[in-house]
């Protein structure tokens, strides 16, 4: 028992080889850790700064206000205002729990909310809680001193105007990129550039040091446009109060400068307030005077009647038999049996009949080229996006008698009211048709349609139609005089032409003697008994070439005082808008 007890007490013992072993693996390991401390500090030191560097060097953007956009007498269209956005360190904010109640009524955010964005965004540096905060309550915030919440300046873009000129300026994101109307197509011009600046920074995101600065800010550049605000306010008022007594489903007006081209004003409605993003839904934003085509109807009728004159088919003396016809199974008639027309008669009573035989003097077809060189079925180019070129059938090898009828009195194409501002400014312009512009223009080319004979004797005609006898005797001007077409047509619905639905038109220009604006009115699908262009789309023309006119300090054709208005605050009664 004794032998057994001694035996059991005798420790083995310890392995040499097992002392080697771990002595050998620390050795290596502690000489392997200073081989890579001399390394680095010795041989790469670089690499321990860079790595430092990275958590705590960062770069920064300073942000530039978004340049500005006038009208051509310099008033503001759209501006750039200073706003503080919040943004949080998420990982210190989660650990400022007890804050978080306080913070999210600063900023109108739910606790819930803001715990899930802060577990979302675990391991981020930086997490935007709310963009473009209201000076009140950027105060609060920063008076609540919550460690890992932090302020940033940016700018959110204002448009003093408002819905007056809201499809042609358009707006940005809240990020301030452009994304309709001028806003976009010149978005790169008014961005500019943010200045990059390298700072040291602790690990919440606290500045500690301006290192260097990278590259200066540079601002955008401020674009100047052709609109007259003064005239965009009339035409805005003007449209607006016939969309509504018309209870129209949308109506446009575009307004050019007879002698350059230049848009004075375009306008649509239904409209919208571009400082207000609820009202940016797309039937609203829609620019319609670039983007929704119509037939032109009887608007169209002195295009036919320049060109036979043009091509020496009739004179001013020619008759013609305006009873019902028959073009094939087609029967084109008038709104009365006006017998034996002449050319101005065909206008002033805006004959169907008398425009068909006039162009069945001319082979098919013909009708196409002075319609295409006035730009129909083309975009203008004006650089305002969704512009549309309408339709028209220039591909089509075999013309019936029917089509070439149709087109006579504007049916079988379709135009949009730019387009047909810009058909127009060939009549004002002594046979010279200008492409609009948006931008302002000194000195205008103009693409030759009609010779400046065929217009002479066209002037008359169309200024017959504002007569007591013709079809707009509601868009003459006081003291001026005025030229212009009316135009009604039955509104395309699903294929066919609807019989109690209608687009309402009126295009001209004054004074007829001096032109100086060519101005374009349609009125999609007025409602009431009232739905004739001469009843419902020249009164606007009346209203805003009345104050235009004056605006613009053009001297009327009798003698009256004239008179110059610089503030569009105090017009007078004088310039008093037709009420509807």
């Amino acid at each position: 028992m004794a032998k057994v007890t001694k035996k059991l007490l005798q420790q083995p013992k310890p392995s040499r080889a097992r002392y080697l072993i771990v002595l050998v693996l620390f050795t290596g390991m502690f000489a392997a850790m200073l081989v890579r401390a001399a390394y680095l500090q010795i041989i790469e030191p670089e690499y321990l700064v860079s790595e430092g560097e990275a958590r705590h060097i960062r770069i920064r953007e300073q942000a530039v206000p978004r340049a500005m956009i006038v009208d051509r007498n310099g008033t503001p269209l759209a501006i750039s205002t200073p706003v503080d956005s919040v943004w949080a360190h998420p990982q210190t904010l989660l650990d400022e729990g007890h804050a978080w109640g306080h913070l999210t009524r600063a900023i109108g955010m739910e606790v819930e909310e803001l715990s899930k964005k802060l577990q979302d965004a675990t391991g981020r540096q930086f997490l935007y809680l709310k963009r473009h905060l209201s000076p009140r309550e950027a105060r609060v915030v920063e008076d609540l001193k919550v460690p890992g919440i932090h302020l940033e300046r940016e700018y959110r873009r204002y448009y003093p105007t408002a819905a007056v000129a809201a499809q042609v300026v358009g707006f940005t994101n809240i990020d301030d990129k452009g994304q309709e109307g001028l806003e976009l197509t010149f978005d790169q011009q008014l961005t500019g550039a943010p200045g990059r600046t390298r700072v040291m920074q602790d690990r919440v995101g606290h500045i500690i040091d301006y290192v260097e600065q990278l590259s200066p800010p540079r601002a955008g550049k401020e674009l100047r446009i052709s609109l007259d605000m003064r005239i965009q306010y009339l035409a805005h008022r003007s449209l607006l109060a016939a969309f509504k007594y018309h209870k129209a489903q949308s109506a446009s007006l575009v307004a050019l400068d007879a002698q350059t081209g230049e848009i004075l004003a375009m306008v649509n409605a239904p409209d919208f307030n571009p400082n207000d993003g609820a009202e940016r839904v797309n039937y609203r934003v829609r620019n319609r005077a670039i983007t929704d085509a119509f037939e032109p109807g009887s608007t169209a009728k002195p295009v036919t009647i320049a060109m036979a004159l043009q091509q020496g088919l009739i004179d001013v003396d020619t008759e013609f038999d305006t009873s019902q016809m028959f073009v094939g199974r087609k029967s084109i008639s008038d709104t009365g049996d006006y017998g034996l027309l002449k050319a101005e008669g065909v206008i002033v009573k805006s004959s169907n009949v008398g425009a068909v035989q006039i162009a069945f003097l001319s082979e098919l077809g013909s009708l196409l080229e002075p319609l295409t060189r006035l730009g129909f079925g083309a975009i203008t180019g004006v650089r305002l996006p969704g512009e549309q070129g309408g339709n028209i059938p220039t591909n089509r090898k075999v013309w019936r008698d029917v089509e070439h009828a149709t087109l006579s009195y504007g049916h079988g194409f379709t135009v949009t009211t730019l387009q047909l501002a810009q058909a127009y400014t060939a009549f004002a312009n002594r046979g010279l048709m200008l492409s609009p512009t948006i931008l302002p223009r000194t000195k205008a080319i103009g693409v030759p349609v009609f010779k400046s004979s065929v217009i002479d004797q066209m002037v008359p005609m169309l200024e017959s139609v504002t007569s007591d006898i013709g079809t707009a005797s509601l868009a003459r001007v006081d003291s001026y005089r005025v030229a212009g077409k009316t135009g009604t047509v039955e509104r395309l619905v699903d294929g066919s032409y609807a019989k109690d639905s209608y687009i309402s038109i009126f295009a001209g220009f004054a004074p007829a003697d001096d032109p100086d604006i060519v101005m374009v009115v349609v009125v999609h699908d007025p409602k009431g008994e009232d739905y004739f262009g001469g009843a419902v789309a020249a009164p606007v023309f009346s209203a805003v070439m009345k104050g235009a006119l004056r605006l613009r300090n053009i001297r009327p054709a009798v003698a009256e005082q004239l008179w110059v208005v610089t503030d569009e605050a105090n017009l007078p009664e004088e310039l008093g808008l037709h009420e509807f």
